[in-house]
Protein backbone atom coordinates (compact mmCIF):
# COMPACT_ATOMS: atom_id res chain seq x y z
CA UNK A 1 0.00 0.00 0.00
CA UNK A 2 1.21 3.14 -0.73
CA UNK A 3 1.75 5.43 1.80
CA UNK A 4 0.69 9.05 2.03
CA UNK A 5 3.00 11.93 3.96
CA UNK A 6 0.26 12.39 6.19
CA UNK A 7 -0.05 8.43 7.18
CA UNK A 8 3.64 8.69 7.70
CA UNK A 9 3.20 11.33 10.06
CA UNK A 10 0.40 9.98 11.89
CA UNK A 11 2.16 6.26 12.48
CA UNK A 12 4.50 8.54 13.68
CA UNK A 13 2.31 8.01 17.26
CA UNK A 14 1.47 4.54 16.55
CA UNK A 15 1.35 2.11 19.22
CA UNK A 16 4.25 -0.19 17.55
CA UNK A 17 7.95 1.24 18.12
CA UNK A 18 8.74 -0.28 14.80
CA UNK A 19 6.38 1.19 12.91
CA UNK A 20 6.64 4.60 14.45
CA UNK A 21 10.61 4.09 13.64
CA UNK A 22 10.00 2.97 9.91
CA UNK A 23 7.65 5.85 9.38
CA UNK A 24 10.55 8.40 10.14
CA UNK A 25 12.82 6.70 7.75
CA UNK A 26 10.61 6.79 4.81
CA UNK A 27 9.92 10.53 6.04
CA UNK A 28 13.37 11.03 6.12
CA UNK A 29 13.58 9.68 2.93
CA UNK A 30 11.53 11.97 1.41
CA UNK A 31 13.30 14.82 2.43
CA UNK A 32 16.10 13.39 0.52
CA UNK A 33 13.87 13.08 -2.32
CA UNK A 34 12.66 16.34 -1.94
CA UNK A 35 9.07 15.25 -1.53
CA UNK A 36 9.09 17.20 1.42
CA UNK A 37 11.34 20.64 2.42
CA UNK A 38 13.89 20.09 4.55
CA UNK A 39 13.90 22.30 7.41
CA UNK A 40 16.87 24.92 7.92
CA UNK A 41 18.98 23.49 10.78
CA UNK A 42 19.85 26.33 13.05
CA UNK A 43 22.07 26.79 16.62
CA UNK A 44 18.76 26.41 18.58
CA UNK A 45 18.91 23.12 21.15
CA UNK A 46 16.56 21.90 23.95
CA UNK A 47 17.64 19.33 26.26
CA UNK A 48 14.18 18.57 28.08
CA UNK A 49 11.36 17.09 25.82
CA UNK A 50 8.95 14.84 26.86
CA UNK A 51 7.54 12.21 25.40
CA UNK A 52 4.35 9.70 25.59
CA UNK A 53 6.59 7.44 28.00
CA UNK A 54 5.58 9.98 30.67
CA UNK A 55 2.91 12.91 28.72
CA UNK A 56 2.92 14.68 25.77
CA UNK A 57 1.62 14.67 22.56
CA UNK A 58 4.14 13.39 21.23
CA UNK A 59 6.13 9.58 20.90
CA UNK A 60 9.91 9.62 21.06
CA UNK A 61 10.09 9.08 17.07
CA UNK A 62 7.54 12.33 16.80
CA UNK A 63 9.49 14.42 19.15
CA UNK A 64 12.62 14.32 17.10
CA UNK A 65 10.92 14.35 14.25
CA UNK A 66 9.12 17.71 15.81
CA UNK A 67 12.46 18.60 17.15
CA UNK A 68 14.07 18.35 13.28
CA UNK A 69 11.77 20.14 11.53
CA UNK A 70 12.07 22.98 14.20
CA UNK A 71 15.44 23.44 13.07
CA UNK A 72 16.85 22.45 16.13
CA UNK A 73 20.39 21.38 16.29
CA UNK A 74 20.19 19.59 19.32
CA UNK A 75 17.39 17.11 21.63
CA UNK A 76 17.33 15.80 24.86
CA UNK A 77 14.34 13.53 26.17
CA UNK A 78 13.27 13.84 29.84
CA UNK A 79 10.55 11.87 30.80
CA UNK A 80 8.99 11.57 34.05
CA UNK A 81 10.02 8.47 36.14
CA UNK A 82 11.24 6.51 33.66
CA UNK A 83 13.80 6.11 31.04
CA UNK A 84 11.76 3.49 28.41
CA UNK A 85 11.64 6.30 25.52
CA UNK A 86 15.36 6.55 25.43
CA UNK A 87 16.45 3.79 23.09
CA UNK A 88 13.86 4.81 20.45
CA UNK A 89 14.96 8.15 20.91
CA UNK A 90 18.52 8.05 20.31
CA UNK A 91 17.66 5.65 17.25
CA UNK A 92 15.62 8.35 15.82
CA UNK A 93 18.47 10.78 16.30
CA UNK A 94 20.20 8.39 13.97
CA UNK A 95 17.79 8.46 11.48
CA UNK A 96 16.89 12.38 11.64
CA UNK A 97 20.35 12.80 11.88
CA UNK A 98 20.39 14.93 15.16
CA UNK A 99 22.60 14.80 18.14
CA UNK A 100 20.87 13.54 20.86
CA UNK A 101 20.97 13.12 24.90
CA UNK A 102 18.82 10.77 27.26
CA UNK A 103 17.88 12.05 30.78
CA UNK A 104 14.70 11.80 33.46
CA UNK A 105 12.80 14.12 35.62
CA UNK A 106 11.66 12.97 39.17
CA UNK A 107 10.53 14.11 42.36
CA UNK A 108 12.98 13.77 45.16
CA UNK A 109 12.89 13.87 49.03
CA UNK A 110 14.50 16.91 50.85
CA UNK A 111 13.42 16.21 54.40
CA UNK A 112 16.69 15.04 55.58
CA UNK A 113 17.96 18.60 54.30
CA UNK A 114 17.55 21.91 55.65
CA UNK A 115 15.22 22.63 52.95
CA UNK A 116 12.72 20.63 55.01
CA UNK A 117 9.61 22.50 54.95
CA UNK A 118 10.18 24.75 52.37
CA UNK A 119 8.32 25.01 49.29
CA UNK A 120 10.99 24.09 47.04
CA UNK A 121 10.47 23.87 43.11
CA UNK A 122 7.10 22.18 43.55
CA UNK A 123 4.25 23.54 43.54
CA UNK A 124 1.60 20.77 45.13
CA UNK A 125 3.97 20.09 48.08
CA UNK A 126 6.65 21.19 50.40
CA UNK A 127 10.28 19.46 50.64
CA UNK A 128 9.79 17.51 47.84
CA UNK A 129 11.61 18.94 44.90
CA UNK A 130 12.03 18.36 40.80
CA UNK A 131 15.50 16.77 39.92
CA UNK A 132 17.19 16.32 36.45
CA UNK A 133 19.63 13.70 35.80
CA UNK A 134 21.22 14.35 32.15
CA UNK A 135 23.60 12.31 29.71
CA UNK A 136 22.94 8.84 30.90
CA UNK A 137 25.48 6.35 29.63
CA UNK A 138 23.53 4.58 27.12
CA UNK A 139 25.43 1.27 28.83
CA UNK A 140 23.24 2.09 32.41
CA UNK A 141 19.44 2.55 30.72
CA UNK A 142 18.53 -0.63 32.29
CA UNK A 143 19.87 -0.24 35.49
CA UNK A 144 17.88 3.37 35.47
CA UNK A 145 14.82 1.13 34.58
CA UNK A 146 15.05 -1.16 37.33
CA UNK A 147 16.21 1.46 40.02
CA UNK A 148 13.19 3.28 39.07
CA UNK A 149 10.71 0.39 39.18
CA UNK A 150 9.66 0.41 42.81
CA UNK A 151 9.09 3.77 42.73
CA UNK A 152 6.66 3.97 39.84
CA UNK A 153 4.27 1.14 41.39
CA UNK A 154 3.95 3.36 44.16
CA UNK A 155 3.55 6.49 42.34
CA UNK A 156 0.50 4.23 40.26
CA UNK A 157 -0.71 3.32 44.25
CA UNK A 158 -1.07 7.33 44.86
CA UNK A 159 -2.22 7.66 41.00
CA UNK A 160 -6.04 5.41 41.92
CA UNK A 161 -6.38 7.37 44.93
CA UNK A 162 -6.08 10.66 43.37
CA UNK A 163 -8.52 8.82 40.87
CA UNK A 164 -11.15 8.22 43.27
CA UNK A 165 -11.00 11.75 45.08
CA UNK A 166 -11.82 12.80 41.33
CA UNK A 167 -14.82 10.22 41.46
CA UNK A 168 -16.18 11.97 44.99
CA UNK A 169 -16.42 15.29 43.37
CA UNK A 170 -17.73 14.55 39.83
CA UNK A 171 -19.38 11.70 40.64
CA UNK A 172 -22.93 13.93 41.48
CA UNK A 173 -22.62 15.17 38.27
CA UNK A 174 -22.53 12.03 36.69
CA UNK A 175 -19.28 11.58 35.92
CA UNK A 176 -16.89 8.32 36.53
CA UNK A 177 -13.30 7.61 35.88
CA UNK A 178 -12.05 3.94 35.71
CA UNK A 179 -8.44 3.88 36.21
CA UNK A 180 -8.12 0.93 34.72
CA UNK A 181 -10.61 1.78 31.18
CA UNK A 182 -9.91 5.45 31.27
CA UNK A 183 -6.03 6.43 32.57
CA UNK A 184 -4.32 3.50 31.73
CA UNK A 185 -4.88 3.78 28.20
CA UNK A 186 -4.15 6.91 27.89
CA UNK A 187 -0.06 6.20 29.11
CA UNK A 188 2.31 3.79 27.75
CA UNK A 189 2.68 1.80 31.30
CA UNK A 190 2.34 -1.39 29.28
CA UNK A 191 5.70 -0.28 27.50
CA UNK A 192 7.37 1.36 30.61
CA UNK A 193 6.01 4.72 30.80
CA UNK A 194 5.32 6.58 33.84
CA UNK A 195 1.56 7.83 34.56
CA UNK A 196 1.32 11.58 36.38
CA UNK A 197 -1.22 14.13 37.29
CA UNK A 198 -1.81 14.90 34.07
CA UNK A 199 -2.79 11.50 32.98
CA UNK A 200 -5.71 11.74 35.25
CA UNK A 201 -6.64 14.98 34.25
CA UNK A 202 -6.24 14.56 30.94
CA UNK A 203 -8.89 11.51 31.16
CA UNK A 204 -11.31 13.69 33.17
CA UNK A 205 -10.60 15.86 30.55
CA UNK A 206 -12.26 13.51 27.86
CA UNK A 207 -14.72 12.44 30.20
CA UNK A 208 -15.85 16.37 30.86
CA UNK A 209 -16.12 16.62 26.75
CA UNK A 210 -17.88 13.70 26.50
CA UNK A 211 -20.15 14.46 29.15
CA UNK A 212 -21.27 18.21 28.10
CA UNK A 213 -19.65 18.71 24.92
CA UNK A 214 -17.12 21.88 23.90
CA UNK A 215 -17.77 25.28 24.39
CA UNK A 216 -20.63 27.13 26.54
CA UNK A 217 -22.25 24.38 28.27
CA UNK A 218 -18.81 23.14 29.63
CA UNK A 219 -17.68 26.38 30.22
CA UNK A 220 -20.41 26.90 32.13
CA UNK A 221 -20.62 23.66 34.56
CA UNK A 222 -16.96 24.71 35.83
CA UNK A 223 -17.63 28.33 36.02
CA UNK A 224 -21.41 27.98 38.19
CA UNK A 225 -20.71 24.39 39.52
CA UNK A 226 -17.24 23.94 39.83
CA UNK A 227 -16.15 27.46 40.55
CA UNK A 228 -13.11 27.54 38.76
CA UNK A 229 -11.08 30.58 37.97
CA UNK A 230 -10.72 30.80 34.18
CA UNK A 231 -8.62 33.79 32.47
CA UNK A 232 -10.65 35.54 29.48
CA UNK A 233 -7.68 33.92 27.03
CA UNK A 234 -8.65 30.73 28.39
CA UNK A 235 -12.28 30.59 28.47
CA UNK A 236 -12.23 32.10 24.82
CA UNK A 237 -10.37 28.98 23.60
CA UNK A 238 -12.67 26.80 25.67
CA UNK A 239 -15.95 28.40 24.07
CA UNK A 240 -14.43 27.43 20.66
CA UNK A 241 -15.55 23.87 19.67
CA UNK A 242 -13.31 24.13 16.54
CA UNK A 243 -10.30 24.48 18.95
CA UNK A 244 -7.58 21.58 18.57
CA UNK A 245 -5.94 21.88 21.29
CA UNK A 246 -9.47 21.30 23.19
CA UNK A 247 -8.50 18.75 25.60
CA UNK A 248 -5.09 19.97 26.50
CA UNK A 249 -6.36 23.44 27.22
CA UNK A 250 -8.89 22.06 29.39
CA UNK A 251 -6.13 19.44 30.91
CA UNK A 252 -4.00 23.15 31.88
CA UNK A 253 -7.12 24.58 33.67
CA UNK A 254 -8.18 21.46 35.76
CA UNK A 255 -4.15 21.68 36.34
CA UNK A 256 -3.95 24.79 37.52
CA UNK A 257 -7.48 25.21 39.19
CA UNK A 258 -8.28 21.53 40.59
CA UNK A 259 -4.79 19.24 41.44
CA UNK A 260 -5.51 21.35 45.07
CA UNK A 261 -8.46 19.69 46.15
CA UNK A 262 -7.71 16.00 44.95
CA UNK A 263 -3.80 15.97 45.27
CA UNK A 264 -2.64 13.16 47.62
CA UNK A 265 1.13 14.09 48.99
CA UNK A 266 3.93 11.88 47.81
CA UNK A 267 5.73 9.65 49.75
CA UNK A 268 7.26 6.45 48.74
CA UNK A 269 7.40 7.25 45.75
CA UNK A 270 9.99 10.18 45.82
CA UNK A 271 13.96 8.86 46.68
CA UNK A 272 15.47 10.92 49.32
CA UNK A 273 17.61 13.25 47.67
CA UNK A 274 21.21 11.85 48.76
CA UNK A 275 20.10 8.65 47.47
CA UNK A 276 19.36 9.83 44.20
CA UNK A 277 22.54 11.84 44.10
CA UNK A 278 24.31 8.64 44.58
CA UNK A 279 22.53 6.91 42.33
CA UNK A 280 23.17 8.89 39.79
CA UNK A 281 27.04 9.11 40.47
CA UNK A 282 27.08 5.38 40.26
CA UNK A 283 25.85 5.21 36.97
CA UNK A 284 28.23 8.50 35.44
CA UNK A 285 25.05 10.86 35.13
CA UNK A 286 24.78 14.13 35.38
CA UNK A 287 22.70 15.33 38.08
CA UNK A 288 20.93 18.81 37.76
CA UNK A 289 18.95 20.96 40.04
CA UNK A 290 15.40 22.34 38.47
CA UNK A 291 15.16 26.00 39.16
CA UNK A 292 11.65 27.31 39.06
CA UNK A 293 12.20 30.73 40.71
CA UNK A 294 9.22 33.14 42.17
CA UNK A 295 6.12 33.61 39.63
CA UNK A 296 4.93 37.38 40.39
CA UNK A 297 4.05 38.61 37.08
CA UNK A 298 4.49 35.55 35.12
CA UNK A 299 6.67 36.18 32.43
CA UNK A 300 5.18 32.91 29.84
CA UNK A 301 1.39 34.40 31.29
CA UNK A 302 0.52 30.78 32.37
CA UNK A 303 1.17 30.51 36.04
CA UNK A 304 0.02 31.43 38.98
CA UNK A 305 1.73 34.02 41.67
CA UNK A 306 3.32 31.88 43.86
CA UNK A 307 6.65 32.25 45.98
CA UNK A 308 9.61 29.20 45.54
CA UNK A 309 12.94 29.04 45.75
CA UNK A 310 13.96 33.57 45.46
CA UNK A 311 13.75 33.81 49.29
CA UNK A 312 16.07 31.76 50.48
CA UNK A 313 18.32 30.76 47.51
CA UNK A 314 21.97 31.17 48.63
CA UNK A 315 20.72 28.02 51.19
CA UNK A 316 19.56 26.49 48.25
CA UNK A 317 22.81 26.83 46.36
CA UNK A 318 24.53 25.76 49.30
CA UNK A 319 22.33 22.72 49.92
CA UNK A 320 22.54 21.63 46.73
CA UNK A 321 26.46 22.33 46.65
CA UNK A 322 26.77 19.98 49.35
CA UNK A 323 24.62 16.96 48.70
CA UNK A 324 26.79 16.73 45.59
CA UNK A 325 24.90 18.23 42.32
CA UNK A 326 26.87 18.63 39.23
CA UNK A 327 24.45 21.55 37.55
CA UNK A 328 21.82 23.75 38.05
CA UNK A 329 18.93 23.59 35.15
CA UNK A 330 16.89 26.00 34.34
CA UNK A 331 14.41 27.67 31.26
CA UNK A 332 15.06 31.32 30.08
CA UNK A 333 11.40 31.65 28.80
CA UNK A 334 10.13 31.35 32.49
CA UNK A 335 11.98 33.79 34.20
CA UNK A 336 12.87 37.66 34.54
CA UNK A 337 16.63 38.83 33.08
CA UNK A 338 16.96 39.38 37.23
CA UNK A 339 16.35 36.58 38.08
CA UNK A 340 18.19 34.88 35.78
CA UNK A 341 20.89 37.22 36.25
CA UNK A 342 21.26 35.85 40.00
CA UNK A 343 20.92 32.86 39.57
CA UNK A 344 23.98 32.36 36.50
CA UNK A 345 25.75 34.45 39.04
CA UNK A 346 25.03 31.91 42.12
CA UNK A 347 25.91 29.14 39.46
CA UNK A 348 28.98 30.57 38.51
CA UNK A 349 30.24 31.48 42.28
CA UNK A 350 29.28 27.67 43.28
CA UNK A 351 31.22 25.90 39.95
CA UNK A 352 27.89 23.89 38.59
CA UNK A 353 27.66 23.55 35.27
CA UNK A 354 24.19 25.21 33.47
CA UNK A 355 22.09 23.35 31.76
CA UNK A 356 18.70 24.35 30.00
CA UNK A 357 15.61 23.29 27.62
CA UNK A 358 11.95 23.88 26.90
CA UNK A 359 9.75 21.75 28.73
CA UNK A 360 7.57 20.13 25.81
CA UNK A 361 4.30 18.29 27.00
CA UNK A 362 1.84 19.93 25.02
CA UNK A 363 0.72 20.84 21.40
CA UNK A 364 0.98 24.67 21.99
CA UNK A 365 4.47 24.59 23.18
CA UNK A 366 7.44 25.52 21.14
CA UNK A 367 10.58 23.25 20.25
CA UNK A 368 12.39 26.17 19.80
CA UNK A 369 13.17 28.49 22.97
CA UNK A 370 13.60 32.35 21.43
CA UNK A 371 14.40 33.69 24.81
CA UNK A 372 17.88 31.39 24.63
CA UNK A 373 18.85 33.17 20.80
CA UNK A 374 19.64 36.09 23.28
CA UNK A 375 23.84 35.98 22.39
CA UNK A 376 23.91 35.89 26.90
CA UNK A 377 22.50 32.35 26.70
CA UNK A 378 25.52 30.87 24.56
CA UNK A 379 26.63 29.09 27.77
CA UNK A 380 23.63 26.76 27.16
CA UNK A 381 24.21 25.93 23.47
CA UNK A 382 27.66 24.76 24.70
CA UNK A 383 26.16 22.92 27.37
CA UNK A 384 24.17 21.15 25.18
CA UNK A 385 26.95 19.81 22.86
CA UNK A 386 28.73 19.13 26.18
CA UNK A 387 26.25 17.21 27.38
CA UNK A 388 26.32 15.16 24.01
CA UNK A 389 30.36 14.67 24.29
CA UNK A 390 29.66 13.79 27.77
CA UNK A 391 26.94 11.33 27.03
CA UNK A 392 29.16 9.55 24.25
CA UNK A 393 32.38 9.19 26.11
CA UNK A 394 30.67 8.04 29.60
CA UNK A 395 29.10 5.21 26.91
CA UNK A 396 32.48 4.13 26.44
CA UNK A 397 33.31 4.32 29.90
CA UNK A 398 31.82 5.61 33.12
CA UNK A 399 35.30 6.98 34.38
CA UNK A 400 35.35 9.31 31.23
CA UNK A 401 31.95 11.35 32.08
CA UNK A 402 32.47 14.83 32.72
CA UNK A 403 32.07 14.86 36.64
CA UNK A 404 33.86 11.87 37.25
CA UNK A 405 36.47 11.39 39.64
CA UNK A 406 39.26 10.71 37.02
CA UNK A 407 37.40 13.36 34.97
CA UNK A 408 37.92 15.88 37.47
CA UNK A 409 41.11 15.28 38.83
CA UNK A 410 42.72 15.52 35.59
CA UNK A 411 40.68 18.63 34.22
CA UNK A 412 39.37 20.81 37.32
CA UNK A 413 38.36 23.57 35.82
CA UNK A 414 34.96 23.57 34.64
CA UNK A 415 35.27 25.84 31.79
CA UNK A 416 37.80 24.34 30.79
CA UNK A 417 36.29 20.94 31.02
CA UNK A 418 33.03 22.12 29.18
CA UNK A 419 35.16 23.06 25.84
CA UNK A 420 36.83 20.05 26.01
CA UNK A 421 33.77 18.11 25.59
CA UNK A 422 31.88 20.17 23.71
CA UNK A 423 34.74 19.01 21.26
CA UNK A 424 34.02 15.67 21.69
CA UNK A 425 29.76 16.32 21.26
CA UNK A 426 30.78 17.93 17.82
CA UNK A 427 33.10 15.41 16.61
CA UNK A 428 29.70 12.88 17.45
CA UNK A 429 27.49 14.98 14.87
CA UNK A 430 30.59 14.99 12.72
CA UNK A 431 30.56 11.73 12.41
CA UNK A 432 26.85 11.15 12.37
CA UNK A 433 27.12 13.48 9.23
CA UNK A 434 29.43 11.60 7.48
CA UNK A 435 27.24 8.06 7.70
Amino acid sequence: MHETIQILLDNLNHPDAGIRLDSLRKLMGKIAAAEIARPQRGTDVNNHIHTTFSFSPYSPAKAVWMAYNAGLATAGIMDHDTISGAEEFIEAGKIAGIATTIGIECRADFSATPLKGRRINNPDQRSIAYVAIHGIPHTQIENVKAYLAPYTQQRNKRNRQMTEKINAIFRPYGIELDFSRDIEPLSMCAAGGSMTERHILYGLSLKLIEHFGKGPGLVGFLKSRLKLSISAKLEGLLLDAENPYYAYDLLGLLKGELVASVYIEATDECPDISELIAFAKRIGAVSAYAYLGDVGDSVTGDKKTQKFEDDYIELLFQVIKDLGFDAVTYMPSRNSMAQLDRLRALCKAKGFFQISGEDINSPRQAFVCEAMRNPGFQNLKDAAWALIGHESEATKQIQSGMFSPETLKKHPDLESRIALYKEAGLKCMDSMERR
